[in-house]
C-alpha cells in the first residue's frame, strides 16, 4: 500500500487519537478513493467554526452516543469535509488547520497558500 501523502509532500501524520477522527476512523485524514466527503482537512475546530458547520448542516458538537459519537468541543481536532472547510473560508469562519495531517487531496479545493494562513502547530 503506497504511503498517504499531506499537503507538504511528506508523509501524513495522525490529526487526533481522541477523539478518533478520520472517515475510516483510523486518527488519521486520508483518503483511499471511497470516501465522497474527502474528510482531508485536519483541524482545531473553534466554536465559531462548529457553530458554522452546524448551520450549513452538519453538527460537530452534539453528542450522538447511538454513533459512538461524543460530540466535539473547541480544541478538538478533526478530519473535516475540505468543502466544508472551503465553505467555512469563504464565510470568514476557518478553523486552525494541521498542515503535516492534511491530506494532499484537499488541494482540490482550497489553496496551498489559504490552508498556510490558518496554519497551527501539530499536538
Amino acid at each position: 500500500m503506497s504511503t498517504q501523502r499531506n499537503v507538504l509532500g511528506t508523509e501524513l501524520i495522525p490529526c487526533s487519537m481522541d477523539p478518533l477522527t478520520g472517515f475510516y476512523r483510523t486518527g488519521c485524514c486520508e483518503q483511499h478513493g471511497d470516501d465522497p466527503g474527502f474528510h482531508v482537512v485536519c483541524c482545531r475546530v473553534t466554536a465559531e467554526f462548529l457553530e458554522f458547520s452546524k448551520a450549513a448542516g452538519n453538527d460537530l458538537s452534539t453528542p450522538m452516543p447511538q454513533h459512538g459519537f461524543a460530540g466535539l468541543q473547541p480544541g478538538d481536532q478533526w478530519c473535516v469535509c475540505a468543502a466544508r472547510w472551503a465553505e467555512a473560508l469563504e464565510a470568514d469562519a476557518a478553523c486552525p488547520v494541521v498542515l503535516e495531517s492534511t491530506h494532499v487531496s484537499a488541494l482540490e479545493f482550497v489553496t496551498l497558500a489559504d490552508l498556510q494562513r490558518h496554519a497551527t502547530a501539530t499536538n
